[in-house]
């Protein structure tokens, strides 16, 4: 798996044109599933909107929707889906809510609206960068400990808890793939002494 772009978490934020209202939700998803939960959940909670558009990008099969909820075509779904796309985010849904103010925005400024109401919700869910992580033990004395921790620091690994016993037990994570290069940095450092082991594999922000 490589690394990917997706949102760190919900958030929402709000924009007025106009006088036409308009909220940019983010979130990120895991499945169809939710992303359609989601859209649910928001068109429920707005039930009175005007407009409740909507587009979301998935890894899993390549799938991008999106639905103007009747706004001219090509002016609403499509420009929050575009927003998604330049970004590229993918495991998330992004649902901007319309409340028409009375005065007409055109096809040009329709456009300009729900991409910027994208584009501040997904950055305020923020985008993260996930990557697929070995967790990694090593066992050692104390006399290592701390040229250890900076091997692991310098390669660009993750420190996780350590267990400062009758020997230290180091917890840490590496790029998947990169498991080699440090092997072979790990074996310089240590005149060979050590090794470490690959307990589990994991998916998490860099």
């Amino acid at each position: 798996m490589k690394p990917y772009k997706t949102l760190g978490h919900y958030a929402a934020e709000e924009y007025i044109v106009k006088k036409s209202r308009f909220i940019g939700y983010a979130k990120p998803v895991k499945t169809e599933k939710e992303a359609l939960d989601f859209i649910a959940e928001i068109s429920k909670k707005h039930w009175d909107a005007t407009h409740n558009v909507y587009a979301y990008s998935l890894r899993e099969g390549g799938i991008k929707r999106y639905s103007d909820d009747g706004e001219p075509q090509g002016t609403a779904g499509m420009p929050v889906l575009n927003v998604l796309t330049q970004e590229e985010v993918t495991d998330c849904v992004v649902v901007v809510t319309r409340y028409f103010g009375g005065i007409l925005l055109g096809g040009g400024g329709l456009v300009r609206a729900y991409t910027h109401s994208a584009k501040i919700g997904v950055d305020a869910a923020e985008i993260i960068t996930l990557v697929p992580w070995s967790v990694c033990t090593i066992q050692c004395d104390y006399t290592f400990y701390g040229k250890i921790e900076t091997l692991i620091r310098d390669f660009g690994g993750v420190m996780g808890d350590t267990d400062f016993a009758e020997n230290v037990t180091v917890k840490f994570r590496i790029e998947q793939g990169t498991e080699q290069t440090f092997d072979k940095k790990l074996q310089d450092l240590t005149n060979g002494k050590l090794s470490f082991d690959i307990i589990e594999e994991i998916v998490a922000a860099k």
